[in-house]
């Protein structure tokens, strides 16, 4: 079963949390602050971290910036604020998911299983079939989970991956933000199109030599996005 990280400095959040998740089967790993956090990284493989923002010491914003230096593993964000604008700040340093307090620890329990499920996906290796997605110097190993530009290997977190791969298996095909939100998130969409838009984003700058010019997915404007077949 899958290790767990839970890093917030209210003890009690941190206890609650674990007695869901262990019931569930998972191994909890617990941090009071961002620097207790990254040690546990540095000597555990985690699959997992929920990470609260208001901290002592190192704070969830710099503690998130460290983590994605060093992994891909699925982080949900944890914090009181609910503007559009935090949620957003928390996409664009690395997270995948993001969760207001005080929120319903079986719907974090929720979470924590499709994020689960889209990362352990990302992890398995098919030896029978070898499925590769391209459009012009863009290519997409499915079996390896690898990305490759003008043959670079370029690393994507595991949503930017599935985003990806959904446009450019359906190169030409206009997916709208609903669509693409509920394809990858396996859930319904409701005031998707931000958490889509700062995806959208970060894989641009990955993989366009100019990301204000994009050569290979494009906005298709008053509909949604796609890959533009090359």
């Amino acid at each position: 079963m899958s290790n767990i990280l839970v890093c917030d400095d209210d003890r009690t959040i941190v206890d609650a949390i674990e007695i869901y998740l262990t019931q569930e089967g998972y191994e909890v790993y617990k941090a009071y602050d961002g620097e207790e956090a990254l040690k546990i990284l540095d000597e555990t493989e985690i699959q997992l971290i929920i990470m609260d923002i208001m901290m002592p010491k190192l704070d969830g914003i710099h503690a998130t910036l460290k983590i994605r230096e060093k992994i891909a593993a699925p982080i949900i964000i944890l914090s009181a604020k609910s503007e559009d604008a935090d949620k957003i700040l928390g996409l664009n340093i690395g997270a995948d998911d993001y969760m207001t307090k005080p929120f319903n620890p079986l719907e974090l329990v929720a979470r924590v299983k499709s994020a689960l499920r889209r990362y352990t996906s990302l992890g398995s290796i098919s030896a029978e079939d070898e499925n590769i997605y391209s459009t012009g110097g863009l290519v997409l190993n499915d079996d390896t989970k690898q990305v490759y530009v003008d043959d670079e290997e370029v690393k994507l977190t595991p949503i930017e991956f599935n985003i990806l791969k959904l446009l450019v298996s359906n190169a030409g095909k206009v997916f709208s933000s609903d669509r693409i939100y509920e394809s990858i998130w396996n859930e319904e969409a409701f005031g998707s199109d931000n958490i889509v838009a700062v995806h959208i984003r970060h894989i641009r700058e990955k993989i366009e030599i100019d990301p204000k010019n994009p050569r290979y997915i494009k906005v298709v404007w008053g509909i949604g996005y796609k890959a533009e077949k090359i």
